[in-house]
């Protein structure tokens, strides 16, 4: 309201002009355009001055009237303008301090890998300083595991710390923005040695208890010789107990075969040709022994001429594992199919499909966990040890290999490893040639 006050006073006073110029000349367009005219003029000037004010954001020109009406509004803008700067300001300053003080290592990377931005902690991780912003991360740390990754675009990464060969960073990557991505860095170097630790304390019960395991066992199949009546109360203890000391004798061995894949890394030596069809014939020989009475219907379907190059035990170890589930998780008279292929990309592939009692899917996501059953019961019964999945898991992994499961409840599954091409050959079988199997 002062506004408009204001916008009426000039108008007064203009309309005293045009009076004073009617009492002089006696004229009414004269007087009018008096009037018109020192409005016009004062209406200018003040619009000079609102210009200026703006320009200058002087706060000392004030406008009167309705063009002080757009000063005001100005002014209201300005002030939530820089109100909302300076909470961004702060959201900035805070984000920052928040971000420096992550302890994990961030470091912002531009589309051609320079560093654009980078936190304390990527400073101690990575052995980078502040000076190497607007380098190439890939020029600064010359790790082949991590260029590798980098321009492989992988998910996850674990490597030593450049500046430190006893600790163990975990690497990610996320995108960032529109054109930037986040590199992410965390010390794992404790749950590390807490792996080491349950590893080897593993590795050491197990070995441990394998020789009184073995005596006890031997005494047990003693006494089971001496006893002459099968019928006897006795004889039944003595069979259960025999029974029992076996399967934890296959659980120290699968444990300390665990420990050593997890423990060592595959020396390329022991790598060797392989004559898959020959190996997986031998597999489903024993697969129709495993199946005794039940008679279940093997059928091996396998290229000859299709050869891997690997571990040939571990294989053997890995493999086999996969069909004698198969088997013993199928009904009796079911249908477990073993195929060994290349698919449409060069890559070798081994395929167990069964019709048996499937699983949930709720379930695969942990089937390769130590000791994870779904039915504890029927494991049991079957003489499952509960580290044949996860054996299974560590010497595809040794083989750079992919393993996938799909099934359905009451309509079988299907175990499928997939292998790096390179790891394939091809070779013309002879008569009666096959591959030689240790099982021990």
């Amino acid at each position: 309201m002062a506004r408009w006050r204001q916008e009426l006073l000039v108008v007064a006073l203009c309309v005293g002009v045009g009076a004073l110029v009617f009492l002089i000349l006696g004229q009414w367009g004269w007087s009018v355009a008096a009037a018109l005219a020192a409005y016009n003029l004062s209406l200018v000037y003040r619009l000079i001055r609102l210009a200026r004010s703006a320009r200058r954001h002087q706060r000392g020109l004030a406008v009167y009237g309705m063009p002080g009406l757009v000063q005001d509004r100005q002014r209201r803008i300005r002030t939530a303008w820089r109100r909302r700067q300076r909470k961004l300001v702060e959201l900035l300053k805070r984000y920052h301090h928040s971000a420096m003080s992550v302890p994990d290592a961030m470091v912002v990377l531009t589309p051609t890998r320079e560093i654009e931005w980078l936190n304390d902690a990527a400073c101690e991780l990575l052995s980078l300083s502040r000076g190497d912003t607007g380098f190439r991360i890939d020029n600064l740390i010359r790790s082949p595991s991590f260029v590798h990754w980098l321009n492989e675009q992988g998910t996850s990464l674990e490597f030593q710390s450049p500046g430190d060969e006893n600790r163990a960073i975990s690497l990610r990557m996320e995108p960032y923005g529109e054109d930037r991505n986040l590199l992410i860095g965390r010390d794992v170097t404790a749950l590390y040695r807490l792996q080491g630790v349950r590893q080897d304390f593993v590795a050491n019960v197990s070995h441990e208890l394998r020789t009184p395991l073995t005596v006890l066992a031997g005494y047990l199949e003693t006494l089971l010789d001496s006893e002459e009546d099968a019928s006897s109360e006795m004889h039944r203890i003595l069979t259960n107990m025999h029974q029992q000391s076996e399967r934890m004798r296959r659980i120290v061995e699968d444990l300390l075969l665990l420990s050593r894949l997890e423990t060592t890394h595959p020396d390329e030596e022991y790598f060797e040709s392989i004559d898959m069809a020959g190996l997986l014939g031998i597999i489903a020989h024993d697969a129709q022994l495993l199946s005794g009475p039940e008679q279940h219907e093997i059928v091996l379907e396998v290229d000859p001429q299709l050869w891997l190059v690997g571990i040939i035990r571990e294989l053997h170890s890995a493999l086999s594992n996969l069909v004698f589930n198969a088997v013993k998780y199928t009904p009796g008279g079911g249908k477990v199919t073993i195929r060994w292929f290349a698919n449409g990309k060069g890559q070798p592939v081994f395929e167990v499909q069964d019709t048996g009692i499937g699983i949930e899917p709720r379930h695969i996501p942990r089937l390769t966990e130590r000791f994870y059953r779904i039915d504890v019961g029927r494991s049991r019964a079957r003489g499952g040890t509960g580290l044949g999945l996860a054996i299974v898991k560590h010497v595809i992994l040794r083989h750079d290999a992919q393993l996938d499961i799909t099934s359905q409840p009451h309509l079988g599954s299907t175990f499928r490893v997939t292998f790096p091409a390179l790891r394939a050959e091809r070779h013309r079988m002879a008569s009666g040639s096959g591959p030689n199997v240790n099982k021990d």
